[in-house]
This record gives structure tokens, C-alpha cells and sequence, in this order.
């Protein structure tokens, strides 16, 4: 298999098929090569690696996106932890990482965006 069907096949365990299957039919001519170098490099290559856990680089990506302000990509990711194991508790731990080494408010709005995230999730069962 190649890194691009590799890539499809950790996207869709992570975050779901309705999930990828939502974002497939949204894909045009325009943004193909960008979701072709997504799929390869970030699911193809760094979340295809089993050097750390899904559940750790769950972790890692919430901290990061939050530290560095791209909120927008959280709920995905919060809804990603029903399939890559890490706990509300070690999103919190995640967080509360952030708080220290990036800041308050960004953690503060990161933690926000998770309780409305685990609320719908709650919702959806």
C-alpha cells in the first residue's frame, strides 16, 4: 500500500468515516492537491507511525493546536478521541500543558471548545 492509501485507511480510524466520507465528497479539482498532501504526509506519514500511541498523539495535536491558536481543527479532534482512546481527562492534561507553556487564554479557549465538543458527542448517543 501506498502512503496515500495508508494515509486514507489511519484518517478514516481516527476520525470516522462519516467524517472523511463528509469531507471526500466536499473535495474539488482546487483543493485535491492539498488534501492529497495532507493525506500523505500528516495520516500517510506522522499519525501512520507507531514510534507513540494514537492515544498520545491525540494528546499532542490537541496541545498543539491549541498553543498555537488553530481552534478551528479542535472539535475534530475531541471527536477523534473517541477513536484513538485518550481520555476527557488527558485532553485536560493536554490543556492544562498549554496553559502553562502557551498561555492561559488559549487553553481557556481550547477547554471550551472541548466541553461544547463532548456535550454534542454526549448529545449525538
Amino acid at each position: 500500500m501506498g502512503r496515500y492509501e495508508d494515509g486514507m485507511q489511519v484518517r478514516r480510524a481516527v476520525l470516522g468515516d462519516a467524517h472523511v466520507d463528509r469531507a471526500e465528497r466536499a473535495r474539488t479539482a482546487f483543493d485535491d492537491p492539498f488534501q492529497q498532501m495532507i493525506t500523505e504526509g500528516a495520516w500517510g506519514t506522522v499519525w501512520a507511525d507507531d514510534t507513540i500511541s494514537r492515544r498520545e498523539r491525540s494528546m499532542l495535536t490537541l496541545a498543539l493546536l491549541a498553543a498555537t491558536g488553530n481552534f478551528e481543527e479542535i472539535p475534530m479532534h475531541v471527536r477523534a478521541t473517541a477513536n484513538t482512546g485518550a481520555s476527557a481527562e488527558d485532553v485536560m492534561q493536554a490543556f492544562q500543558h498549554v496553559a502553562i507553556y502557551a498561555g492561559v487564554p488559549k487553553a481557556n479557549h481550547a477547554i471550551k471548545l472541548a466541553k461544547q465538543t463532548y456535550a454534542e458527542m454526549e448529545a449525538e448517543r
